[in-house]
């Protein structure tokens, strides 16, 4: 099993895609550590660290959850202690955690443009700080960031200015460690959908369980990640992929599997 004894480090991963990576991953062996806020479960939202984690083990991976605030550094540094401790590394970085909101500059308030920013952006770019000397000395060590393609036709951010900067920030952050870690064969890689996927921000915050049958289910999301890290990381880095293309790669083109709907209208996701 390739991912044998390789330990995984998910932020956001209690519920949604981080822990359908998780599971995915598991089934191929991997350690996978559960680095989330929720250990209490939220009825809107299910999921907690403990909750993951037990799911992990009964995948087959062997699981720490951790509970982690990302825009804490002290938890942080921490939360990369204790991984090393329980596990004695690190190979794989996975930055899964974001804040949304898609409001307009007017209705955008200083404290919901503050928590992007501090999440998707700073607390990020920390996770790749502490994480970075413990994959330095990974098996195959690759940093997956859950952000899109930058384009700057001005459609893209004008409806959500606030959120779009963040999560170009992010692709960023994915393209400059790609350049800052080649010469130590660290990949990094930024990953994000073609279209909508089913998760409790589209069912709670973005359209209903309307928009939620137009959807993919997290699974697509989790085969990209398993696909993207078993390629060398010496050999594939600097991208910013999109999940149809990954799987593509692979020579996956039906992905009639993926839909919450068999043969429902899909879609698109807001940045492509």
């Amino acid at each position: 099993m390739q991912f044998q004894n390789r330990t995984v480090f998910i932020t956001g991963a209690s519920r949604g895609i981080g822990k359908a990576m998780a599971l995915r991953l598991a089934k191929e062996g991997a350690n996978i550590v559960i680095a989330a806020k929720s250990v209490e479960e939220d009825p809107r939202l299910g999921g907690t660290i403990f909750s993951a984690a037990q799911e992990v083990q009964a995948a087959g991976g062997k699981a720490l959850a951790v509970q982690l605030d990302i825009r804490n550094e002290e938890q942080i540094q921490q939360a990369v202690q204790k991984t090393v401790e329980t596990f004695g590394g690190i190979d794989v970085l996975i930055n899964n955690a974001s804040a949304i909101q898609l409001t307009p500059t007017e209705q955008t308030e200083s404290k919901r443009f503050d928590l992007m920013q501090s999440i998707n952006v700073r607390g990020t770019f920390l996770m790749g700080k502490y994480c970075i000397p413990h994959l330095r000395k990974g098996t195959n060590p690759h940093i997956i960031t859950l952000s899109p393609p930058i384009n700057l036709d001005p459609k893209w951010l004008g409806g959500h200015i606030a959120y779009t900067i963040t999560k170009y920030s992010m692709s960023m952050l994915a393209l400059g460690w790609a350049a800052e870690l080649k010469g130590a064969g660290i990949a990094s890689n930024a990953l994000w959908p073609r279209t909508t996927i089913d998760t409790a921000a589209v069912r709670n915050l973005l359209g209903g369980e309307a928009l939620a049958k137009m959807s993919r289910t997290t699974d697509i999301l989790a085969d990209a990640v398993y696909y993207i890290l078993r390629k060398s990381s010496r050999e594939c880095s600097g991208n910013t992929f999109i999940d149809e293309e990954v799987l593509a790669a692979e020579g996956i083109t039906d992905l009639s599997k993926y839909s919450v709907v068999p043969g429902a209208e899909l879609f698109k996701d807001l940045f492509v």
